[in-house]
Protein backbone atom coordinates (compact mmCIF):
# COMPACT_ATOMS: atom_id res chain seq x y z
CA UNK A 1 0.00 0.00 0.00
CA UNK A 2 1.40 3.75 -0.62
CA UNK A 3 2.36 5.00 2.59
CA UNK A 4 3.27 8.72 1.73
CA UNK A 5 3.85 10.80 -1.00
CA UNK A 6 5.77 14.17 -2.06
CA UNK A 7 4.91 16.46 -4.79
CA UNK A 8 7.32 19.18 -5.61
CA UNK A 9 6.88 21.80 -8.34
CA UNK A 10 4.15 19.95 -10.05
CA UNK A 11 1.22 21.72 -12.10
CA UNK A 12 -0.96 23.65 -9.43
CA UNK A 13 1.12 22.17 -5.95
CA UNK A 14 4.11 24.16 -4.94
CA UNK A 15 5.56 21.42 -2.50
CA UNK A 16 3.31 19.54 -0.79
CA UNK A 17 4.33 16.01 1.76
CA UNK A 18 1.24 13.70 3.05
CA UNK A 19 1.15 10.33 5.03
CA UNK A 20 -1.71 7.87 4.19
CA UNK A 21 -2.87 4.84 6.36
CA UNK A 22 -4.34 1.54 4.94
CA UNK A 23 -8.78 1.17 5.07
CA UNK A 24 -10.84 3.89 3.22
CA UNK A 25 -9.37 6.90 2.51
CA UNK A 26 -11.65 9.84 1.21
CA UNK A 27 -10.95 12.63 -0.60
CA UNK A 28 -12.95 15.42 -1.65
CA UNK A 29 -12.78 19.04 -2.80
CA UNK A 30 -14.53 21.70 -5.38
CA UNK A 31 -14.00 21.12 -9.32
CA UNK A 32 -10.88 22.39 -10.29
CA UNK A 33 -9.49 22.52 -6.61
CA UNK A 34 -6.63 19.71 -7.78
CA UNK A 35 -7.41 16.35 -7.43
CA UNK A 36 -6.71 15.26 -10.84
CA UNK A 37 -3.31 17.18 -10.37
CA UNK A 38 -3.04 14.36 -7.19
CA UNK A 39 -4.20 11.75 -9.54
CA UNK A 40 -1.40 12.96 -12.12
CA UNK A 41 1.17 13.17 -9.29
CA UNK A 42 0.63 9.40 -8.82
CA UNK A 43 0.33 8.88 -12.75
CA UNK A 44 3.78 9.87 -12.76
CA UNK A 45 5.54 8.54 -10.31
CA UNK A 46 4.25 4.76 -11.24
CA UNK A 47 5.53 5.48 -15.21
CA UNK A 48 2.95 7.69 -17.10
CA UNK A 49 4.96 9.86 -19.52
CA UNK A 50 5.94 13.32 -18.84
CA UNK A 51 6.45 16.95 -20.39
CA UNK A 52 7.51 20.55 -19.44
CA UNK A 53 3.78 21.88 -19.07
CA UNK A 54 4.05 19.60 -16.00
CA UNK A 55 6.67 22.02 -14.14
CA UNK A 56 5.04 25.11 -12.17
CA UNK A 57 8.08 26.75 -12.02
CA UNK A 58 9.62 26.18 -15.55
CA UNK A 59 13.45 26.72 -14.06
CA UNK A 60 13.34 24.54 -11.29
CA UNK A 61 13.14 20.83 -11.44
CA UNK A 62 9.77 18.54 -10.29
CA UNK A 63 9.95 15.72 -8.01
CA UNK A 64 7.71 13.20 -6.89
CA UNK A 65 8.20 10.76 -4.54
CA UNK A 66 6.05 7.77 -3.13
CA UNK A 67 6.83 5.52 -0.51
CA UNK A 68 4.95 2.09 -0.75
CA UNK A 69 4.97 -0.79 1.88
CA UNK A 70 5.58 -4.44 -0.01
CA UNK A 71 5.93 -6.56 2.91
CA UNK A 72 2.77 -8.34 2.26
CA UNK A 73 3.08 -8.57 -1.01
CA UNK A 74 5.42 -11.53 -2.28
CA UNK A 75 7.66 -8.77 -4.75
CA UNK A 76 10.35 -9.95 -4.17
CA UNK A 77 10.90 -11.87 -7.14
CA UNK A 78 10.59 -8.86 -9.62
CA UNK A 79 13.18 -6.90 -7.99
CA UNK A 80 15.40 -9.87 -8.39
CA UNK A 81 14.41 -10.15 -12.49
CA UNK A 82 14.76 -6.72 -12.41
CA UNK A 83 17.66 -6.48 -10.70
CA UNK A 84 16.76 -3.85 -8.19
CA UNK A 85 17.26 -3.76 -4.56
CA UNK A 86 14.02 -5.02 -2.94
CA UNK A 87 12.73 -3.28 0.56
CA UNK A 88 9.81 -3.70 2.67
CA UNK A 89 9.67 0.16 2.35
CA UNK A 90 10.35 0.10 -1.57
CA UNK A 91 10.44 4.69 -2.29
CA UNK A 92 9.66 5.32 -6.48
CA UNK A 93 11.20 8.73 -7.43
CA UNK A 94 10.48 10.72 -10.53
CA UNK A 95 12.02 13.56 -11.87
CA UNK A 96 11.29 15.81 -14.27
CA UNK A 97 14.24 18.55 -15.51
CA UNK A 98 13.76 21.85 -16.82
CA UNK A 99 15.43 20.55 -19.99
CA UNK A 100 12.65 17.70 -19.86
CA UNK A 101 14.84 15.17 -19.39
CA UNK A 102 12.86 13.03 -17.16
CA UNK A 103 14.80 10.49 -14.91
CA UNK A 104 13.12 7.57 -12.26
CA UNK A 105 14.35 5.74 -9.65
CA UNK A 106 13.02 2.68 -7.00
CA UNK A 107 15.21 2.55 -4.00
CA UNK A 108 17.60 5.16 -5.28
CA UNK A 109 18.55 2.71 -8.02
CA UNK A 110 18.07 4.03 -11.51
CA UNK A 111 15.16 3.09 -13.47
CA UNK A 112 13.26 3.14 -17.00
CA UNK A 113 9.36 3.74 -16.92
CA UNK A 114 8.49 -0.08 -18.42
CA UNK A 115 10.09 -1.27 -14.88
CA UNK A 116 7.83 1.49 -13.04
CA UNK A 117 4.88 0.33 -15.05
CA UNK A 118 5.54 -3.39 -14.30
CA UNK A 119 5.40 -2.50 -10.77
CA UNK A 120 2.66 -0.45 -10.67
CA UNK A 121 0.74 -3.51 -12.02
CA UNK A 122 0.93 -5.43 -8.41
CA UNK A 123 0.78 -2.21 -6.47
CA UNK A 124 -2.16 0.19 -7.77
CA UNK A 125 -5.21 0.34 -8.93
CA UNK A 126 -6.32 3.85 -10.28
CA UNK A 127 -9.89 4.21 -11.71
CA UNK A 128 -10.69 7.20 -13.61
CA UNK A 129 -13.93 8.48 -14.50
CA UNK A 130 -13.32 7.51 -18.07
CA UNK A 131 -12.23 3.93 -17.24
CA UNK A 132 -15.74 2.73 -16.66
CA UNK A 133 -16.09 2.20 -20.76
CA UNK A 134 -13.69 -0.61 -19.94
CA UNK A 135 -16.71 -2.75 -19.08
CA UNK A 136 -17.24 -3.06 -22.46
CA UNK A 137 -13.98 -4.14 -23.36
CA UNK A 138 -13.65 -8.02 -23.97
CA UNK A 139 -10.32 -8.05 -22.31
CA UNK A 140 -11.12 -6.60 -19.88
CA UNK A 141 -14.27 -8.71 -19.34
CA UNK A 142 -11.61 -12.09 -19.69
CA UNK A 143 -9.46 -9.91 -16.64
CA UNK A 144 -12.98 -10.16 -14.56
CA UNK A 145 -13.83 -13.50 -15.38
CA UNK A 146 -10.56 -14.68 -15.11
CA UNK A 147 -9.90 -13.73 -11.38
CA UNK A 148 -12.91 -15.19 -10.68
CA UNK A 149 -11.98 -18.24 -12.04
CA UNK A 150 -7.98 -18.46 -10.60
CA UNK A 151 -6.93 -19.31 -14.16
CA UNK A 152 -3.45 -17.08 -13.47
CA UNK A 153 -1.19 -19.46 -13.26
CA UNK A 154 -3.07 -21.50 -16.83
CA UNK A 155 -2.70 -18.20 -18.58
CA UNK A 156 0.66 -17.89 -17.71
CA UNK A 157 1.22 -21.32 -19.49
CA UNK A 158 -0.67 -20.56 -21.72
CA UNK A 159 1.06 -17.35 -23.02
CA UNK A 160 4.04 -18.58 -23.18
CA UNK A 161 3.54 -21.32 -25.27
CA UNK A 162 1.25 -19.16 -27.48
CA UNK A 163 4.85 -17.23 -27.42
CA UNK A 164 6.73 -20.15 -28.40
CA UNK A 165 4.07 -21.17 -31.31
CA UNK A 166 3.90 -17.54 -32.99
CA UNK A 167 7.86 -17.78 -33.07
CA UNK A 168 7.89 -21.04 -34.46
CA UNK A 169 5.40 -19.99 -36.88
CA UNK A 170 7.41 -17.13 -38.18
CA UNK A 171 10.87 -19.39 -38.66
CA UNK A 172 8.34 -21.82 -40.59
CA UNK A 173 6.74 -18.80 -42.66
CA UNK A 174 10.59 -17.82 -43.44
CA UNK A 175 11.58 -21.26 -44.04
CA UNK A 176 8.56 -21.94 -46.33
CA UNK A 177 9.82 -18.83 -48.76
CA UNK A 178 13.11 -19.02 -48.69
CA UNK A 179 11.90 -22.57 -50.07
CA UNK A 180 9.60 -21.65 -52.52
CA UNK A 181 12.44 -18.72 -53.64
CA UNK A 182 15.11 -21.67 -53.83
CA UNK A 183 12.30 -23.88 -56.10
CA UNK A 184 12.32 -21.11 -58.65
CA UNK A 185 15.85 -20.60 -58.69
CA UNK A 186 16.62 -24.73 -57.81
CA UNK A 187 16.11 -25.54 -62.22
CA UNK A 188 18.44 -23.22 -63.01
CA UNK A 189 21.17 -23.58 -60.51
CA UNK A 190 21.20 -27.47 -61.46
CA UNK A 191 21.56 -26.55 -65.36
CA UNK A 192 25.04 -24.14 -64.00
CA UNK A 193 26.10 -26.86 -61.68
CA UNK A 194 25.66 -29.06 -64.49
CA UNK A 195 27.39 -27.60 -66.73
CA UNK A 196 30.36 -26.51 -64.44
CA UNK A 197 31.29 -30.27 -63.37
CA UNK A 198 30.54 -31.39 -67.22
CA UNK A 199 33.54 -28.91 -67.32
CA UNK A 200 35.89 -30.76 -65.26
CA UNK A 201 37.54 -27.95 -63.90
CA UNK A 202 40.98 -27.93 -61.97
CA UNK A 203 43.47 -25.58 -60.51
CA UNK A 204 46.13 -24.51 -62.54
CA UNK A 205 44.40 -26.30 -65.79
CA UNK A 206 43.82 -23.15 -67.50
CA UNK A 207 47.36 -22.08 -67.30
CA UNK A 208 48.93 -24.84 -68.53
CA UNK A 209 46.42 -25.22 -71.41
CA UNK A 210 47.19 -21.74 -72.70
CA UNK A 211 50.90 -22.71 -72.62
CA UNK A 212 50.23 -25.60 -74.87
CA UNK A 213 47.86 -23.94 -76.93
CA UNK A 214 50.97 -21.32 -77.87
CA UNK A 215 53.07 -24.72 -78.06
CA UNK A 216 51.38 -26.55 -80.86
CA UNK A 217 50.23 -23.08 -82.81
CA UNK A 218 53.99 -22.31 -83.38
CA UNK A 219 55.63 -25.64 -83.94
CA UNK A 220 56.77 -25.09 -87.30
CA UNK A 221 58.62 -21.63 -85.87
CA UNK A 222 60.26 -23.67 -83.24
CA UNK A 223 61.49 -26.32 -85.40
CA UNK A 224 62.90 -23.75 -87.66
CA UNK A 225 64.78 -21.63 -84.78
CA UNK A 226 65.63 -24.89 -82.77
CA UNK A 227 67.81 -26.42 -86.39
CA UNK A 228 69.14 -23.25 -87.05
CA UNK A 229 70.19 -23.10 -83.38
CA UNK A 230 71.68 -26.69 -84.07
CA UNK A 231 73.27 -25.97 -87.35
CA UNK A 232 75.37 -22.54 -85.91
CA UNK A 233 76.85 -25.03 -83.15
CA UNK A 234 77.66 -28.01 -85.29
CA UNK A 235 78.95 -26.79 -88.25
CA UNK A 236 82.12 -28.56 -88.87
CA UNK A 237 83.78 -25.18 -90.43
CA UNK A 238 81.69 -22.47 -88.68
CA UNK A 239 80.09 -24.06 -85.92
CA UNK A 240 80.09 -22.71 -82.51
CA UNK A 241 80.85 -25.98 -81.15
CA UNK A 242 84.24 -26.43 -83.57
CA UNK A 243 85.61 -22.84 -82.62
CA UNK A 244 85.10 -23.83 -78.77
CA UNK A 245 87.06 -27.22 -79.05
CA UNK A 246 89.82 -24.86 -80.71
CA UNK A 247 89.44 -22.35 -78.09
CA UNK A 248 89.85 -24.97 -75.30
CA UNK A 249 93.48 -25.96 -77.07
CA UNK A 250 94.89 -22.50 -77.31
CA UNK A 251 93.72 -22.26 -73.62
CA UNK A 252 95.22 -25.85 -72.31
CA UNK A 253 98.85 -24.57 -73.97
CA UNK A 254 98.80 -21.85 -71.78
CA UNK A 255 98.14 -24.07 -68.54
CA UNK A 256 101.60 -25.85 -69.34
CA UNK A 257 103.54 -22.88 -68.48
CA UNK A 258 101.54 -21.90 -65.69
CA UNK A 259 99.57 -23.16 -62.88
CA UNK A 260 97.42 -20.06 -62.75
CA UNK A 261 96.56 -19.93 -66.04
CA UNK A 262 94.89 -23.00 -65.67
CA UNK A 263 91.40 -21.96 -64.62
CA UNK A 264 90.67 -20.25 -68.01
CA UNK A 265 91.26 -23.83 -69.61
CA UNK A 266 89.00 -25.46 -66.82
CA UNK A 267 86.10 -22.53 -67.07
CA UNK A 268 86.50 -23.01 -71.13
CA UNK A 269 85.63 -26.58 -70.54
CA UNK A 270 82.51 -26.13 -68.65
CA UNK A 271 81.14 -23.96 -71.39
CA UNK A 272 81.80 -26.34 -74.10
CA UNK A 273 79.66 -29.04 -72.05
CA UNK A 274 77.46 -26.81 -71.55
CA UNK A 275 76.50 -25.69 -74.71
CA UNK A 276 77.38 -29.49 -76.21
CA UNK A 277 74.13 -30.48 -74.04
CA UNK A 278 71.77 -27.39 -74.88
CA UNK A 279 72.41 -28.35 -78.14
CA UNK A 280 71.69 -31.94 -77.44
CA UNK A 281 68.57 -31.17 -75.73
CA UNK A 282 67.95 -28.99 -78.59
CA UNK A 283 67.97 -32.11 -81.05
CA UNK A 284 65.82 -34.03 -78.98
CA UNK A 285 63.15 -31.70 -78.96
CA UNK A 286 63.49 -30.36 -82.74
CA UNK A 287 63.06 -34.69 -83.14
CA UNK A 288 59.98 -34.63 -81.01
CA UNK A 289 58.49 -31.91 -82.30
CA UNK A 290 55.44 -32.19 -85.44
CA UNK A 291 52.25 -30.68 -86.11
CA UNK A 292 48.97 -32.09 -83.99
CA UNK A 293 45.98 -30.26 -85.08
CA UNK A 294 43.91 -32.48 -83.55
CA UNK A 295 45.43 -31.75 -80.00
CA UNK A 296 45.73 -28.65 -80.82
CA UNK A 297 41.62 -28.00 -81.60
CA UNK A 298 41.16 -30.12 -78.23
CA UNK A 299 43.24 -27.41 -76.37
CA UNK A 300 41.21 -24.91 -77.84
CA UNK A 301 38.14 -25.95 -77.44
CA UNK A 302 38.58 -26.66 -73.80
CA UNK A 303 39.99 -23.33 -73.33
CA UNK A 304 36.73 -21.97 -75.56
CA UNK A 305 34.50 -23.50 -72.29
CA UNK A 306 36.45 -22.27 -69.89
CA UNK A 307 36.54 -18.24 -71.66
CA UNK A 308 32.75 -18.97 -71.86
CA UNK A 309 32.03 -20.13 -67.98
CA UNK A 310 34.06 -17.32 -66.98
CA UNK A 311 32.53 -14.56 -69.15
CA UNK A 312 29.02 -16.05 -68.17
CA UNK A 313 29.80 -16.06 -64.58
CA UNK A 314 31.56 -12.72 -64.60
CA UNK A 315 35.05 -14.14 -63.07
CA UNK A 316 38.56 -14.54 -64.55
CA UNK A 317 40.02 -17.41 -63.36
CA UNK A 318 39.78 -20.98 -63.05
CA UNK A 319 39.41 -21.19 -59.10
CA UNK A 320 36.87 -18.61 -59.05
CA UNK A 321 34.84 -21.29 -61.20
CA UNK A 322 35.65 -23.73 -58.89
CA UNK A 323 34.45 -22.05 -56.03
CA UNK A 324 31.18 -20.87 -58.17
CA UNK A 325 30.61 -25.03 -58.62
CA UNK A 326 30.75 -25.63 -54.96
CA UNK A 327 28.39 -22.90 -53.88
CA UNK A 328 26.03 -24.38 -56.31
CA UNK A 329 26.78 -27.77 -54.62
CA UNK A 330 25.99 -26.43 -51.24
CA UNK A 331 22.84 -24.72 -52.28
CA UNK A 332 21.86 -28.26 -53.62
CA UNK A 333 22.80 -29.70 -50.27
CA UNK A 334 21.06 -27.02 -48.01
CA UNK A 335 17.90 -27.15 -50.52
CA UNK A 336 17.69 -30.30 -48.68
CA UNK A 337 18.30 -29.54 -45.49
CA UNK A 338 16.60 -26.92 -45.87
CA UNK A 339 13.16 -28.86 -46.06
CA UNK A 340 14.60 -31.34 -43.53
CA UNK A 341 14.10 -28.26 -40.95
CA UNK A 342 10.85 -27.33 -42.53
CA UNK A 343 10.03 -30.99 -41.58
CA UNK A 344 11.13 -30.38 -37.68
CA UNK A 345 9.55 -27.33 -37.34
CA UNK A 346 6.74 -28.37 -38.62
CA UNK A 347 6.63 -31.19 -35.49
CA UNK A 348 7.73 -28.24 -32.90
CA UNK A 349 4.29 -26.36 -33.91
CA UNK A 350 2.27 -29.59 -33.88
CA UNK A 351 3.31 -30.51 -30.66
CA UNK A 352 3.32 -27.00 -29.47
CA UNK A 353 -0.24 -26.99 -30.74
CA UNK A 354 -1.58 -29.92 -29.08
CA UNK A 355 -0.29 -28.22 -26.01
CA UNK A 356 -2.06 -24.95 -26.44
CA UNK A 357 -5.69 -27.09 -27.12
CA UNK A 358 -5.11 -28.81 -23.77
CA UNK A 359 -4.23 -25.71 -22.45
CA UNK A 360 -7.10 -23.52 -23.58
CA UNK A 361 -9.62 -26.24 -22.85
CA UNK A 362 -8.60 -26.13 -18.96
CA UNK A 363 -8.86 -22.24 -19.32
CA UNK A 364 -12.30 -22.76 -20.83
CA UNK A 365 -14.00 -25.13 -18.46
CA UNK A 366 -12.42 -22.77 -15.22
CA UNK A 367 -14.48 -20.17 -17.59
CA UNK A 368 -17.49 -21.82 -18.02
CA UNK A 369 -17.53 -23.09 -14.19
CA UNK A 370 -17.36 -19.50 -12.88
CA UNK A 371 -20.20 -17.32 -14.77
CA UNK A 372 -22.41 -18.40 -12.34
CA UNK A 373 -20.06 -17.54 -9.56
CA UNK A 374 -19.68 -14.37 -11.06
CA UNK A 375 -23.21 -13.56 -12.08
CA UNK A 376 -24.29 -14.64 -8.84
CA UNK A 377 -21.38 -12.29 -6.88
CA UNK A 378 -22.60 -9.54 -9.12
CA UNK A 379 -26.43 -9.61 -8.91
CA UNK A 380 -26.19 -9.92 -5.32
CA UNK A 381 -24.30 -6.92 -5.24
CA UNK A 382 -25.99 -4.65 -7.36
CA UNK A 383 -29.54 -5.57 -5.84
CA UNK A 384 -28.10 -3.99 -2.66
CA UNK A 385 -26.69 -0.86 -4.91
CA UNK A 386 -30.89 -0.87 -6.20
CA UNK A 387 -31.31 -2.99 -8.91
CA UNK A 388 -32.83 -5.69 -8.17
CA UNK A 389 -33.98 -7.40 -11.25
CA UNK A 390 -30.78 -7.15 -12.70
CA UNK A 391 -29.32 -10.13 -14.64
CA UNK A 392 -26.24 -10.62 -16.68
CA UNK A 393 -25.80 -13.37 -19.21
CA UNK A 394 -22.00 -14.21 -19.63
CA UNK A 395 -21.55 -16.68 -23.23
CA UNK A 396 -18.21 -18.15 -23.21
CA UNK A 397 -17.97 -18.80 -26.71
CA UNK A 398 -15.50 -21.32 -28.64
CA UNK A 399 -12.33 -20.08 -31.30
CA UNK A 400 -10.59 -21.50 -33.85
CA UNK A 401 -7.67 -19.00 -33.85
CA UNK A 402 -4.86 -18.92 -30.57
CA UNK A 403 -6.07 -15.32 -29.25
CA UNK A 404 -3.58 -13.73 -26.62
CA UNK A 405 -6.07 -15.28 -23.89
CA UNK A 406 -6.93 -18.38 -24.93
CA UNK A 407 -9.48 -19.85 -27.28
CA UNK A 408 -12.73 -18.53 -26.44
CA UNK A 409 -14.53 -15.16 -27.42
CA UNK A 410 -16.95 -13.46 -24.44
CA UNK A 411 -19.85 -11.93 -24.68
CA UNK A 412 -21.44 -9.78 -21.84
CA UNK A 413 -25.16 -9.36 -22.00
CA UNK A 414 -27.12 -7.58 -19.47
CA UNK A 415 -30.85 -6.84 -18.39
CA UNK A 416 -31.60 -4.12 -15.79
CA UNK A 417 -35.21 -4.53 -15.32
CA UNK A 418 -37.75 -7.60 -15.29
CA UNK A 419 -39.06 -8.72 -18.54
CA UNK A 420 -36.85 -6.73 -20.66
CA UNK A 421 -34.39 -8.71 -23.18
CA UNK A 422 -30.92 -8.65 -22.63
CA UNK A 423 -28.44 -6.95 -24.44
CA UNK A 424 -24.81 -5.80 -24.87
CA UNK A 425 -23.64 -4.69 -21.87
CA UNK A 426 -22.05 -1.43 -23.79
CA UNK A 427 -25.20 -0.72 -25.31
CA UNK A 428 -28.07 -0.71 -22.78
CA UNK A 429 -26.42 0.06 -19.47
CA UNK A 430 -26.99 3.59 -18.52
CA UNK A 431 -24.10 6.05 -16.70
CA UNK A 432 -25.34 5.27 -13.68
CA UNK A 433 -26.27 1.77 -14.06
CA UNK A 434 -22.54 1.23 -15.49
CA UNK A 435 -21.01 3.40 -12.18
CA UNK A 436 -22.25 1.03 -10.12
CA UNK A 437 -21.41 -2.65 -12.31
CA UNK A 438 -18.09 -1.38 -11.98
CA UNK A 439 -18.20 -0.84 -8.30
CA UNK A 440 -19.68 -4.62 -8.17
CA UNK A 441 -17.26 -5.56 -10.42
CA UNK A 442 -14.26 -3.96 -8.67
CA UNK A 443 -15.85 -5.42 -5.05
CA UNK A 444 -15.64 -8.93 -6.38
CA UNK A 445 -12.04 -8.24 -8.26
CA UNK A 446 -11.47 -7.53 -4.75
CA UNK A 447 -12.41 -10.84 -3.11
CA UNK A 448 -9.48 -12.79 -5.67
CA UNK A 449 -6.83 -10.22 -5.92
CA UNK A 450 -3.79 -9.17 -3.88
CA UNK A 451 -3.40 -5.64 -4.62
CA UNK A 452 -2.53 -3.25 -2.35
CA UNK A 453 -4.20 -0.26 -3.04
CA UNK A 454 -7.01 1.42 -5.66
CA UNK A 455 -8.16 4.94 -6.19
CA UNK A 456 -11.91 5.30 -7.49
CA UNK A 457 -12.15 8.82 -9.13
CA UNK A 458 -16.12 9.31 -9.00
CA UNK A 459 -17.12 6.17 -9.70
CA UNK A 460 -20.59 7.61 -7.92
CA UNK A 461 -21.26 9.67 -11.11
CA UNK A 462 -24.72 9.44 -11.80
CA UNK A 463 -26.29 8.23 -8.36
CA UNK A 464 -27.23 9.87 -5.54
CA UNK A 465 -29.24 9.41 -2.16
CA UNK A 466 -29.67 5.70 -0.98
CA UNK A 467 -27.50 4.16 -3.77
CA UNK A 468 -24.66 6.56 -3.03
CA UNK A 469 -24.81 5.11 0.40
CA UNK A 470 -25.21 1.75 -0.08
CA UNK A 471 -21.88 2.53 -2.45
CA UNK A 472 -20.18 3.62 0.32
CA UNK A 473 -20.98 0.60 2.81
CA UNK A 474 -19.55 -1.85 -0.37
CA UNK A 475 -16.44 0.54 -0.87
CA UNK A 476 -15.73 0.65 3.22
CA UNK A 477 -16.22 -3.48 3.23
CA UNK A 478 -13.69 -3.46 0.36
CA UNK A 479 -10.97 -1.44 2.45
CA UNK A 480 -11.08 -4.08 4.93
CA UNK A 481 -8.79 -6.17 2.07
CA UNK A 482 -6.98 -3.60 0.72
CA UNK A 483 -6.72 0.24 1.31
CA UNK A 484 -8.99 1.93 -0.76
CA UNK A 485 -9.61 6.02 -1.79
CA UNK A 486 -12.30 7.67 -2.84
CA UNK A 487 -12.64 10.52 -4.76
CA UNK A 488 -16.17 11.93 -4.28
CA UNK A 489 -18.71 14.69 -4.67
CA UNK A 490 -21.45 12.56 -2.16
CA UNK A 491 -21.61 13.15 1.22
CA UNK A 492 -23.12 9.43 1.93
CA UNK A 493 -19.71 8.00 0.59
CA UNK A 494 -17.79 10.76 2.00
CA UNK A 495 -19.22 9.81 5.83
CA UNK A 496 -18.15 6.11 5.07
CA UNK A 497 -14.43 6.90 5.13
CA UNK A 498 -11.93 6.45 7.97
CA UNK A 499 -9.46 9.20 7.37
CA UNK A 500 -11.05 12.44 4.78
CA UNK A 501 -8.41 14.82 3.05
CA UNK A 502 -9.66 17.37 0.95
CA UNK A 503 -8.04 18.97 -1.82
CA UNK A 504 -7.96 23.02 -2.10
CA UNK A 505 -6.61 25.77 -3.56
CA UNK A 506 -4.81 28.86 -1.77
CA UNK A 507 -4.72 32.13 -3.82
CA UNK A 508 -2.11 34.80 -2.58
CA UNK A 509 -0.58 37.80 -4.20
CA UNK A 510 2.49 35.04 -5.97
CA UNK A 511 -0.36 33.25 -7.30
CA UNK A 512 -2.38 29.83 -6.90
CA UNK A 513 -1.59 27.02 -5.33
CA UNK A 514 -3.08 23.54 -4.51
CA UNK A 515 -2.95 22.01 -1.10
CA UNK A 516 -3.95 18.55 0.66
CA UNK A 517 -4.93 18.66 4.39
CA UNK A 518 -6.07 15.73 6.27
CA UNK A 519 -9.48 17.06 8.48
CA UNK A 520 -10.26 16.61 12.00
CA UNK A 521 -13.18 15.37 12.92
CA UNK A 522 -14.71 18.93 13.50
CA UNK A 523 -13.31 19.95 9.92
CA UNK A 524 -14.77 16.54 8.57
CA UNK A 525 -18.42 17.67 10.16
CA UNK A 526 -17.99 20.57 8.43
CA UNK A 527 -16.99 19.53 4.82
CA UNK A 528 -19.88 17.34 4.81
CA UNK A 529 -21.84 19.41 5.66
CA UNK A 530 -20.85 21.91 2.86
CA UNK A 531 -21.40 19.15 0.53
CA UNK A 532 -25.17 18.86 1.89
CA UNK A 533 -25.96 22.26 1.42
CA UNK A 534 -23.25 24.38 -0.39
CA UNK A 535 -21.13 27.18 0.49
CA UNK A 536 -23.67 28.22 3.17
CA UNK A 537 -23.54 25.62 6.06
CA UNK A 538 -26.71 25.31 7.67
CA UNK A 539 -27.24 23.69 11.48
CA UNK A 540 -29.39 21.18 9.59
CA UNK A 541 -26.74 20.61 7.00
CA UNK A 542 -23.92 20.03 10.31
CA UNK A 543 -27.15 17.64 12.10
CA UNK A 544 -27.00 15.82 9.00
CA UNK A 545 -23.64 15.61 8.44
CA UNK A 546 -22.76 14.47 12.27
CA UNK A 547 -25.90 11.79 11.50
CA UNK A 548 -23.85 10.52 8.44
CA UNK A 549 -20.46 10.16 10.40
CA UNK A 550 -22.18 8.08 13.00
Amino acid sequence: MITSLSIENFALIEKLSISFSGGFSIITGETGAGKSILLGAIGLVLGKRADLSSLKDKEKKCVIEAEFSLGNYDLKSFFEANDLDYEDQTILRREILPSGKSRAFINDSPANLQQLQELAFYLIDIHSQNETRELGDEDFQFKIIDAVASNKAELQTYSKLLKDYKKSAAELQTLQKTLSNSLKEKDYNTFLLDELLAANLVEGEQEELESQQRHLSNVEFLKENFDKAISLSNDETYGILQHLREFKAVLKKNATVSEELNQFSDRAESIYIELSDVVSELENSSAKLFDDPAQLEIVNQKLQAIYNLQKKHQVSTVEELIEIRNNLDNQALSFSELESKIEAVQQTIDAVVQELNAQAEIINKKRVAAVPKLTDQLQEILSELGMPNVRFQIEVRPSEDFLPTGKDQLTFLFSANKGSDFGVLKKVASGGEMSRIMLAVKSVLAQYSNLPTIIFDEIDTGVSGEIADKMGNIMRIMSGKMQLFAITHLPQIAAKGEVHFKVFKVVSEDGTTSELKRLDTNERVQEIAQMLSGSSVSDSAINHAKALLN
